[in-house]
């Protein structure tokens, strides 16, 4: 299994930094490819769990979302999340009406989807068009990267005690600390290392590297979690299909979606103390 993913990821990888590196039309594409994609996991997860989420507005809305995000920014954010509130109350006001058991739940879960997939995911596209936003992009993912790596081989080695035992139990805090420090120090390197690039007044350097790198790779491990607390509740292992041995685009990104709204906000500090 673990010859299968690194084979899938290294035949990916030169066509993905592609992408990224472009930053055109094609990665807003892609981004809002793999945000339905992973909207539709999220939807048929719990539908198959006994729920009826709308899941044809789960994905429209998440498209709508990051259709926005790329054109507009966050000016009619306000205006889009009210009109998709009402239609997501309206589908499910007819769907209990048709004999539902759950659509106040059913909507609650409508809700939550879009705006944990949609919302916080278009934050890929709003870190990315910063200025400087390649670099940033960069060390906010390769951090969280690197302090998952290292907490899942750390926690084989020397983990002891459970972190989360219903949720996740080879998750232990000795992985999860010396993830931690990884990222503190990853997320420092990278950021020398990306100045290079993207010059001294980017606000880059390895405090700020560090900062990130220790934020996200404390919160963004909570998204691993949370995702892992949907299947254990439903007894699945994965949310999907999309690649083999990799899970579905809800399992690939589960860490990324926190890593991108936590390093953009940090950016927008930390570009201007440098």
């Amino acid at each position: 299994m673990l010859r299968e993913r690194s084979a899938i990821a290294l035949l990916l990888f030169p066509l993905i930094a592609w992408v990224i590196a472009d930053g055109s039309w094609l990665y807003a594409a892609s981004i809002m490819g793999i945000l339905a994609l992973a909207a539709y996991e999220y939807g048929s997860l719990f539908f198959a769990g006994g729920y009826r989420p709308a899941i044809p507005l789960l994905i429209i809305g998440v498209i709508a979302i990051v259709l926005v995000r790329v054109n507009f920014g966050f000016e009619y954010d306000h205006l889009l999340l009210a009109g998709i509130g009402l239609i997501a109350m309206t589908w499910h006001v007819i769907d209990f009406e048709r004999g539902a058991p759950k659509s106040g739940t059913d909507f609650a879960l409508t809700l939550t989807g879009i705006l944990y997939v949609g919302w916080i995911g278009a934050f890929f596209i709003t870190i990315r068009r910063m200025p400087d936003g390649l670099w940033w992009f960069l060390l906010s993912l390769l951090s969280i990267w690197i302090a998952d790596s290292a907490a899942l081989l750390f926690g084989r080695r020397f983990g002891r005690h459970k972190l989360t035992p219903r949720v996740s139990p080879k998750k232990t805090w000795e992985g999860y600390l010396a993830g931690i420090g990884v990222g503190i120090l990853g997320g420092a390197g990278l950021a020398l290392l990306w100045r290079v690039g993207a010059g001294p007044l980017a606000g880059l350097n390895a405090m700020s590297g560090a900062i990130i790198g220790g934020v996200v790779g404390t919160v963004a491990p909570i998204g691993d979690l949370g995702i892992s607390m949907f299947k254990r509740q439903f007894g699945e292992k994965d949310t999907g299909a999309l690649l083999p041995g990799h899970g579905g685009a809800l399992d690939r990104i589960d860490t990324w979606l926190w890593s991108a709204v936590i390093g953009y906000f940090l950016a927008t500090i930390l570009a201007n103390t440098g």
